[in-house]
């Protein structure tokens, strides 16, 4: 019986189980400098070997050239004597063999491997010399009868003693005079020892060689490896944290090549690592306030229709508010990407009177189409829409109803220019450089309009500006008051040529001088606020 108080019945530990739950043995992994290296022995010992292996027979061959030459130079000389030869004594041709290889024997020098032998009958004919050899040709008999015997006039003998190369050439007389023979032997004993020492001189050569290769390849391996190895290192440094670790880049080679790829990759991890951390600390900076205010507005709301309903609408108000700020940060969080911006062939005349169509439904305000650009830009006409209607909402957010806004493009050589323009009390000097950030707004004082917004329009507009090749956003003060904003793009190759427009410049912010030298306002916003907002909702 099992217990009652004991632990239930436990599975079987599988063999599967028990290899997992092991930790894993690295395999031992050899580093790029020892593969290298490995690779450049096994290719300089190959090389080496054929080299070495290659002079061995080119003088094995020498050799062999050699010895031939020299055998059928001394039987030449020797037929070229039997036939045109004369006895000294006589003063006529030779009649006997012995005579003939006698003179012969005293008139010849030969080299000192060079055995040159008379063969009458049994006897022996030699010149009385010393033969560098442990057994000398007219000492072997065997051989001797071997090289007689043979019907071959050249040949090879291989002996315990040496080998040796031969040619021969038979004498026949006339008359009864016996026959003989002469032979030309050459011992190869010498010549191919003084090839294969060459061939070991050459064998050691390389062995040192090698060895001052493998130090040199070691040492080389290691040096061009080392910025792959810092950058290794870098990698390892690099935590979500810290992505400011960069690798220095040195010479215009392939590491150098990588070291910047590696170095563009960490600028865009950092950069997307900000914007993912920046879109969270907005998110939370920016939710915190409805939240707070709903929640609050929840817990106190009472059993009175009239309350419910009233913090009903706040509620739901505060939670379109949420709603659009969390787009509006997606929006931004797309930017990053690269194909946030699609660009293709737009009109720019029908994408001009396209915004003004819409933007004339925005608010209560002298609408008015300005200048119309004509021809083809290169452009995303979803995105241009949509920054250009949040600029006619930023300026009719920020002026009084009736005001002027006009809505126009240009097009130059070199850029095309779609621009709002609105007769407001312009922007702040103080703003005009923090009115493109996320989150931020515009000076606002009390009365001011547009005082809702989260500060994120106008960082759309810059991002759809940027978002086109070579695009901007610019901030201009309009003639007579009020602030023109310009969404700028390099004309494409692609844009179909137009006529050209010539402007004249309007004057930018530069360093943004005091707003009170804009100019006095226009008298169609004699009673709007003092000063404005300078950025969008």
């Amino acid at each position: 019986m099992s217990s009652s108080g004991g632990t239930g019945p436990q599975r079987p530990e599988t063999a599967d189980q028990g290899r997992y739950d092991a930790p894993r043995r690295r395999r031992p992994q050899i580093t790029a400098r020892v593969r290298i290296l490995l690779w450049l022995m096994v290719v300089m010992t190959v090389a080496l070997a054929a080299v070495a292996t290659t002079t061995r027979s080119i003088l094995q061959r020498d050799v062999d050239q050699r010895i031939t030459q020299v055998l059928g130079q001394e039987a030449n000389e020797f037929g070229n004597f039997v036939t045109h030869g004369q006895d000294p004594e006589t003063g006529r041709s030779f009649t006997t063999a012995r005579r003939l290889l006698e003179l012969f024997l005293q008139r010849q020098y030969s080299d000192p491997d060079e055995e040159l032998l008379g063969l009458i009958g049994g006897s022996v004919l030699r010149q009385q010399r010393d033969i560098p050899s442990e057994l000398p040709l007219y000492k072997d008999d065997a051989a001797l009868r071997h090289i007689t015997e043979s019907d071959r006039r050249t040949g090879s003998l291989s002996r315990p003693e040496g080998d040796i190369r031969w040619a021969k050439v038979r004498i026949n007389p006339a008359g009864d005079s016996p026959r003989g023979t002469f032979v030309v032997a050459f011992h190869t004993g010498r010549e191919e020892a003084a090839a294969d020492e060459v061939f070991r001189t050459l064998l050691a050569i390389s062995a040192v060689a090698l060895l001052m290769i493998c130090g040199i390849g070691w040492a080389v391996a290691g040096r061009i490896l080392a910025p792959v190895r810092l950058v290794r290192g870098t990698a390892a440094q690099l935590t979500e944290q810290d992505l400011t670790q960069r690798i220095p880049v040195h010479g215009r080679d392939d590491i150098a090549a990588l070291a910047e790829t590696f170095n563009a990759m960490l600028d865009r991890l950092e950069r997307a690592f900000a914007t993912q951390r920046q879109f969270v600390d907005d998110a939370g900076h920016e939710l915190r306030t409805p939240i707070t205010i709903v929640r609050g507005h929840l817990e106190l709301m009472g059993d009175d229709p009239v309350e419910r309903e009233e913090t009903v609408r706040l509620v739901t108000d505060e939670l379109d508010r949420m709603s659009r700020i969390v787009e509006d940060l997606l929006l931004l969080t797309k930017a990053e990407r690269p194909d946030f911006v699609s660009p293709g062939p737009v009109e720019l005349a029908e994408l001009t009177a396209d915004v003004y169509d819409k933007a004339r439904a925005l608010a209560d305000r002298d609408w008015r189409l300005d200048a119309v650009a004509e021809g083809t830009a290169w452009l995303d006409v979803q995105r241009m829409t949509q920054a250009m209607v949040q600029l006619a909402d930023n300026a009719a957010r920020h002026t009084a109803p009736h005001t002027t806004i006009r809505i126009g493009s240009r097009r130059t050589v070199d850029e095309v220019e779609l621009y709002v323009m609105d007769s407001g009390p312009g922007v702040r000097a103080a703003d005009a450089e923090l009115i493109f950030e996320r989150f931020r707004r515009g000076t606002v004082r009390r009365g001011a309009r547009g005082a809702g917004g989260a500060g994120l329009g106008l960082s759309i507009v810059k991002a759809i500006a940027e978002g086109h090749p070579g695009g901007r956003v610019m901030l201009r003060r309009t003639p007579g008051g009020g602030a023109t904003f310009a969404l700028l793009v390099p004309a494409a190759a692609q844009a179909e040529s137009g006529e050209v427009e010539e402007f004249g410049e309007l004057e930018e912010f530069g360093k943004f001088e005091a707003v009170e030298e804009f100019g006095p306002p226009s008298p169609a916003i004699a009673g709007a606020d003092e000063k404005r907002e300078g950025s969008t909702a």
